[in-house]
């Protein structure tokens, strides 16, 4: 049975140098939701994380989406020193 999935790719950080794990998006169907399955998820790609070599997972996640911030309940530390930046449309005719 399948209850959602998670999107994740390979990235590089400089600061580590070595490669880490990104998840760019975690899903669970809304009839699943708050029954641990977000958690499982993200626990088997810490496990993948740890297979793989990798230095980190990290992942983004909007402030107001409070019932999706489980990851605070598994150990994850909130990144208050980086700030995203984001080009579109006409601002990327540099």
């Amino acid at each position: 049975m399948e209850v959602g999935f998670a999107l994740f790719f390979h990235h590089f950080s400089t600061f580590l140098g070595r490669a880490g794990i990104y998840l760019e998006d975690l899903f669970v169907l809304p009839e699943y939701r708050g029954k641990g399955y977000g958690k499982a998820l993200l626990k088997r790609l810490a496990e993948i994380t740890v297979e793989r070599g990798c230095g980190r997972l990290e992942w983004a996640c909007l402030d107001w989406n409070q019932p999706s911030i489980v990851y605070l309940s598994l150990g994850a530390a909130q990144m208050d020193e980086w700030t995203t930046y984001r080009l579109t449309g006409d601002t990327l005719e540099l």
